[in-house]
């Protein structure tokens, strides 16, 4: 805030804070040089967290590894699918997805999505005949139907694998997003609802599915014995998996554990964030903000909102322009180059399918950061300057 006052644009960038209790535990590990997470016998900072994580979730297992993408990866692998087969995934989400396919020797199908951000369930049952397994992105914290979904794979006996990167504390039918399907992948991210710069987990209540990931994570050896509960299956596993060494170090793990008990409140807030500015951008008429499925309880740190009637090209260029020249950044997903939640920037997958829906989608999908710590004045600030930006736009 100006010293006269006034509202001055929030840095919508800066990710959320790193509590103060985590820097006497990097000191702690920095003196001790205790890094690698298998040096301890026990109570590394990784296998604790490992072990809050699947409490917070209510799952039995929880692997911490590099990444949102290398624990997606990982669960592939896990379901020691055919080489070459088919991964049903929505044709919204990000480029790292179709990748963990690719890296796991399996063949992505890319499954149209609709104007409200979820896959549209006619194509997602059309394509699922050929799919050996699903990986379901809830990309940007927007939940597809779950209860459809898993209804139709669990009569195809095809497994369900969770992007749950942006859902950390999301709800379907009061269920943990993640904990719907064999396995869910969370991500660490720096602008994910908990900041360590990189890093992410998995988590599954299928003790072979835990136990593959494991040992392919890089639990050489006889370190999958510092993993609780699953010591039969890990013996049975070891040497016969390659190792992928995608591991979390303990300097990771000490910044993520302070933030665990601040999840509740960021979601709380998020959610308040998310509906107090969607409630302004949907009083406009050339705006729309997709409502929620029954059932799906939210936990954003974004908000993404259609433009709505004729939109040209330029003319969704120009509200871009405008919204940034008021210091608040709007990004069209398709308008954005190389913008690599574009399904058709996606090259390494050689000749994707034209799927004009999504496409259609992405041409008119804003995005816009909502850190869960804006104040109300400042939500109010984003929230004028799209409408402000708009207006100049439209008239």
């Amino acid at each position: 805030m100006a010293p006269d006052g006034q509202v001055l644009a929030p840095n919508l960038h800066e990710s959320e804070s790193i509590p103060e209790a985590a820097r006497a535990e990097i000191d702690r590990l920095l003196s001790s040089g205790d890094l690698f997470r298998y040096t301890a016998p026990s109570d590394a900072p990784v296998a604790l967290l490992e072990k809050e994580f699947a409490e917070l979730l209510g799952a039995r297992f929880a692997l911490a590894v590099s990444s949102c993408s290398a624990a997606l990866f990982l669960c592939l692998k896990a379901l020691d699918l055919p080489k070459g087969a088919k991964v049903l995934i929505p044709a919204f989400t990000f480029a790292a997805v179709p990748s963990s396919v690719v890296h796991a020797e399996c063949e992505p199908v890319l499954v149209e999505v609709g104007a409200n951000y979820r896959v549209d369930m006619a194509d997602f049952a059309a394509k699922l005949p050929q799919a050996s397994a699903v990986l379901i992105s809830h990309m940007r914290g927007h939940t597809s139907d779950m209860d459809a979904i898993m209804a139709l794979c669990d009569a195809a006996g095809v497994p369900v694998i969770e992007d749950a990167a942006h859902s950390l504390g999301t709800l379907w039918s009061g269920r943990q997003i993640g904990t719907i399907g064999k396995a869910g992948c969370f991500s660490f991210q720096s602008y994910k609802l908990v900041n360590a710069g990189e890093g992410g987990i998995m988590v599954t209540d299928d003790p072979e599915i835990a136990a593959r990931a494991i040992i392919m994570s890089g639990a050489y050896e006889e370190n999958w014995k510092k993993h609780p509960g699953l010591s039969n299956s890990c013996a049975h596993w070891q040497n016969k998996l390659p190792l992928y060494n995608l591991r979390m170090q303990n300097l990771s793990a000490a910044v993520i554990r302070p933030q665990l008990p601040l999840v509740a409140d960021r979601v709380t807030k998020g959610r308040a964030n998310y509906d107090h500015v969607a409630a302004q951008l949907n009083d406009c008429p050339h705006l729309v903000v997709p409502p929620a499925l029954p059932g799906e309880e939210r936990a954003p740190d974004s908000i993404q909102f259609n433009l709505k009637g004729e939109w040209s090209d330029d003319e969704a260029r120009a509200l871009q322009a405008a919204a940034k020249a008021r210091g608040v950044t709007v990004q069209v997903f398709g308008l954005s180059d190389g913008n690599a939640r574009a399904f058709w920037n996606w090259q390494f997958l050689g000749d994707v399918p034209e799927l004009p829906q999504t496409r259609a989608m992405l041409m008119r999908a804003c995005d816009v950061r909502l850190p869960t710590r804006l104040s109300q004045a400042e939500l109010d600030f984003v929230a004028g300057v799209i409408l402000d930006a708009v207006a100049e736009v439209k008239g």
